[in-house]
């Protein structure tokens, strides 16, 4: 995010000239847009070269975006309600289009009349060889107006029905933007970064970036208006990172692990069921490595569904015990932590150690003899939910605390475990199953090291994902049945449509309703799971699956992360069009942990869409969770990928995560060498960079910032 330090772009956005008490109202409401300085940074989301127009004769490619300029011959508005839909015929003398719409149709039969010359952009269709364009911007060419608009790179903004009834659509938003720019001088825009800096990398001044990111008299000043501004936010973003973590490792010493003790050998030759990958072996490489440095740990392990980041934690615990230290896990879930706990408690219980299972629901006389134990340090791991932050939890010696997919939690909660350890900080490690692209990590976990379980344990078979459509239902039912009959279990997922949770239930209802038409009772048990139901009921169908007394899951909900159900070989996702690749990829994870063959069907309609189709391919030719973060990250965007919609750290309103690397990567690099050679920022030359650390919000190190 980039900053402004004070001055006249602060004021409200109702004193530029075209706006006034109204129309701000307005911007404020629909935008967020209160400031002159917010208008500046509603960045244009792309650019129309009004240097290059086509005729209707030159085009002829389908999906080709095209900018033609004509007048509209006449104008029709066919059917009703949903049906009802405006067209009209453009003409440029080579040749007709037909312009439709079918959002909005009474305000542009209102606005637009035949005979009108306009300008009109957007994407080449074709229906019954005649050619179209589906809701194009449009805009109209007034008698007398300056062809001096039309020239050059022109900005588009994005804009709302509300905002364009009041004539603030694109053109509108551009013209008070314009009104802003040309009123500003390099006082108003002073420098945020340092001018060795500029002069060492060749960035244009911060003055020139913003002009230009808005009205760029070219393609190559618009590269370098974009290439400024990225590498600002950026690099603003890498030093708050970077500063973060120099300052931890600095305030926080770690515990010392020095001993690999008889605990770790035992598990590691007795308990093990299988050797540990590479991957697996060089993360625990670096584990011992940050328990051994006198430093606090602070490591992200991310690895895909299945990759064996359980057991790298186990091993992690057990180099905390030998030393003679505690251990804890906490789940963002009681049936997620509880299998944790089966699993963990059954493997060390063997080898003389005592684990704990703690949650709300667990009371009384059973709670308080988990707690003496914790205290007297007779129980070596704990294993959770959220209980274990609460102020009643207290360690003997807490040396280690593991939290499995950290998005769930809140910083708030994650700093409660913190103060679990009485002298120093445990060392923490964070788990997740959700591939995060390098530059996606690079930016959300910047302040922590990061480790990747980019290997499967052998013996693991990738799933065979297909996809097909309801003229195929019959015969996937077929399969479902023979997989059901070798004793194996199936989930059947409903995606969740957020505006209608009243549709959500009638889609799944239906979907039940035809399964038990399909597996009828009592040769086959259906067992169904919803957002509205009590956890206990949610839970309960959850066991009665993970038992095997059910053998359809028929659910709207995305099944918990790292539910564990080895004998579910088959995974049905409806409508899977409607899911985005990590989604889709997660719901896929839910099956293959067992040691049969198992399978992903991908049930769609039959219109799809170019981007729903390359998301289906790719579902169907890969099982590598961070190739699919990656094309996911491409295809959709930072604040869509599963888990991560809450950060704040991605408010980005220049670069893109997606095809700035090489920015990002240049950005993490030269702020490293700047705290290398200056830790504090104390040199003159680097005042405005720690302007910058103060400006961009860093937490708890605010005050550590002279």
């Amino acid at each position: 995010m980039l900053y402004y330090s004070g001055g006249k772009l602060d004021e409200e956005i109702t004193y530029v000239k075209g706006v006034g008490p109204a129309k701000a109202d307005l911007l404020e409401k629909e935008k967020g847009i209160r400031t002159q300085w917010d208008m500046l940074m509603d960045i244009p989301f792309r650019y129309i070269d009004r240097r290059e127009f086509k005729t209707v004769g030159q085009v002829y490619q389908e999906g080709e975006l095209v900018q033609l300029k004509g007048k509209l011959l006449r104008k029709n508005v066919q059917g009703t309600g949903r049906r009802k839909r405006l067209t009209a015929d453009f003409s440029d003398g080579t040749g007709t289009l037909k312009l439709i719409w079918f959002q909005g149709v009474q305000m542009m039969d209102k606005l637009l009349q035949p005979g009108m010359e306009v300008i009109v952009f957007g994407k080449l269709g074709f229906f019954n060889r005649q050619k179209n364009m589906a809701h194009p911007e449009l805009e109209i060419i007034k008698k007398g107006e300056s062809q001096r608009e039309h020239k050059g790179l022109q900005p588009v903004y994005s804009s709302t029905e509300k905002l364009s009834k009041k004539a603030m659509d694109t053109r509108g938003i551009r013209k008070i933007t314009e009104n802003i720019t040309e009123q500003l001088s390099e006082r108003d825009l002073p420098e945020t970064l340092p001018a060795y800096l500029l002069k060492k990398l060749n960035l244009i001044s911060r003055y020139k970036a913003i002009k230009w990111i808005h009205f760029p008299p070219d393609h190559r000043e618009l590269h370098e208006a974009k290439n400024r501004l990225a590498f600002e936010e950026l690099f603003a973003l890498q030093l708050k990172m970077l500063y973060k973590m120099k300052l931890r490792k600095k305030r926080f010493k770690g515990h010392d692990f020095p001993e690999v003790g008889s605990f770790f050998h035992r598990y590691f030759k007795e308990e093990l069921p299988f050797e540990l990958t590479n991957a697996q072996k060089r993360v625990v490489r670096q584990i011992r490595k940050d328990t051994q440095s006198g430093v606090q740990m602070n490591r992200l392990v991310q690895g895909d569904v299945g990759s064996g980041k359980t057991v790298v934690a186990v091993l992690a615990m057990l180099l905390a015990i030998d030393n003679g230290y505690q251990a804890c896990m906490m789940a963002p879930t009681e049936i997620l932590a509880n299998q944790h706990y089966q699993k963990i408690e059954e493997q060390l219980s063997r080898i003389g150690l005592k684990t704990a299972f703690l949650t709300g629901n667990i009371k009384g006389k059973k709670r308080t003899e988990i707690l003496e134990g914790l205290e007297k340090g007779e129980i070596n791991v704990l294993i959770g939910t959220h209980a274990i932050i609460e102020d009643w939890v207290v360690f003997k010696n807490l040396g280690l605390a593991i939290t499995d997919e950290q998005h769930r939690f809140g910083v708030k909660q994650r700093a409660r475990l913190w103060k679990k350890s009485k002298e120093r900080p445990p060392h923490v490690m964070v788990m997740t199953a959700t591939p995060i692209p390098r530059t996606l990590a690079m930016t959300l976990y910047g302040d922590l090291d990061i480790s990747v379980i980019d290997e499967l344990p052998p013996g693991r078979k990738p799933i065979k994902t297909t996809k097909t459509s309801d003229r195929h239902r019959g015969k996937m039912n077929q399969f479902l049945k023979s997989e059901i009959a070798k004793g194996r279990q199936v989930y059947v997922v409903f995606p969740l449509i957020e505006e209608s949770e009243t549709l959500d239930l009638a889609n799944l209802q239906e979907g039940y309703d035809q399964l038990l038409d399909q597996f009828p009772r009592p040769q086959y048990q259906i067992g169904i799971v919803h957002g509205r139901m009590k956890p206990e009921d949610k839970d309960r169908e959850m066991q009665r699956f993970a038992e095997g007394k059910t053998n359809i899951l028929v659910s709207t909900t995305v099944i918990e992360v790292g539910v564990n159900v080895p004998n579910a070989s088959v995974m049905v996702i409806e409508n899977a069009e409607r899911f985005g690749l990590s989604q889709l990829h997660q719901l896929r994870g839910r099956v293959g942990r067992g040691a049969e063959q198992s399978h992903c069907i991908l049930m769609t309609g039959y219109k799809l869409t170019e981007v729903a189709k390359k998301r289906m391919e790719i579902m169907c030719r890969t099982n590598d969770g961070f190739e699919i973060a990656e094309a996911d990250l491409k295809i959709r965007g930072p604040g869509e990928i599963e888990g991560l919609r809450q950060s704040g750290d991605l408010n980005l309103q220049v670069a893109s995560l997606a095809t700035d690397a090489g920015i990002l990567q240049s950005s993490r690099k030269v702020a490293k060498a700047i705290l290398e050679k200056d830790p504090e920022l104390s040199h003159p030359d680097n005042r405005l960079l720690k302007t910058m650390l103060k400006k961009h919000k860093t937490g708890d190190i605010i005050g550590q910032i002279g």
